[in-house]
């Protein structure tokens, strides 16, 4: 089910203006045990379409590749950023992926006056905001801000997966899997694993090795 939401002091004003620069904002990673949470900001441009664009995880690896290139070369401004592991555990996932979406709207090298941002839950931006509950399958900014989230969380679990290789962490992404599961249990969490995750703190009072 989608729906939309206004919200924030300027979202009235910049729905009434033709001219409005419009972002979409998503993220990835709230679910995994492990890695940073990753939220995309994307101002597409209307003169250069980007055909295909849709919920991240309705897409195959390649396709998702194929169109993170393709925002990245024809939007009018991207940006990434990430809340890490730390953070995730000293504020809560939510307020993590919510200072996520934050840090990449600022990083825009535009700044927008409406940002279309997937979900239910406002982050803080100087901007108006408009929410959209599943919003990644119907608008395509967002279609494109949850592809860059998706492909850079993807790659920063294989930077992770090569120096804690024995995670597993290139083929679960950090999800609870039960692979995942049983390996957390018999080694232990690692760096990379969020404590405040209920899992997590199990196999940590279980007094696995590390």
């Amino acid at each position: 089910m989608s729906g939309r939401t206004a919200a924030g002091g300027q979202g009235a004003l910049a729905l009434a203006h033709d001219t409005r620069i419009v972002c979409g904002v998503d993220e990835a990673g709230r679910g995994p045990l492990a890695g940073p949470v990753v939220a995309a900001a994307v101002i597409l441009d209307p003169d250069r379409p980007i055909h295909g664009l849709r919920d991240s995880k309705r897409l195959s690896a390649g396709q998702r590749d194929a169109l993170a290139r393709a925002i990245r070369e024809r939007a009018l401004g991207w940006a990434v950023a990430r809340a890490s592991v730390e953070e995730i555990d000293r504020l809560n996932i939510l307020r993590a992926s919510l200072l996520a979406m934050r840090r990449a709207v600022a990083a825009l090298p535009v700044a927008p006056t409406l940002a279309r941002v997937d979900g239910n839950q406002p982050p803080t931006l100087d901007c108006g905001i408009e929410l959209i509950v599943g919003g990644d399958a119907i608008e395509p900014c967002i279609s494109a801000a949850s592809i860059l989230a998706k492909t850079e969380r993807d790659a920063d679990l294989q930077r992770l997966h090569a120096l804690h290789p024995a995670y597993g962490f290139d083929r679960h992404k950090g999800y609870p899997t039960a692979a995942h599961l049983a390996l957390l249990h018999s080694l232990g969490p690692c760096d990379a694993h969020r404590r405040s995750f209920a899992p997590v703190r199990a196999a940590m009072a279980a007094g696995t090795p590390r």
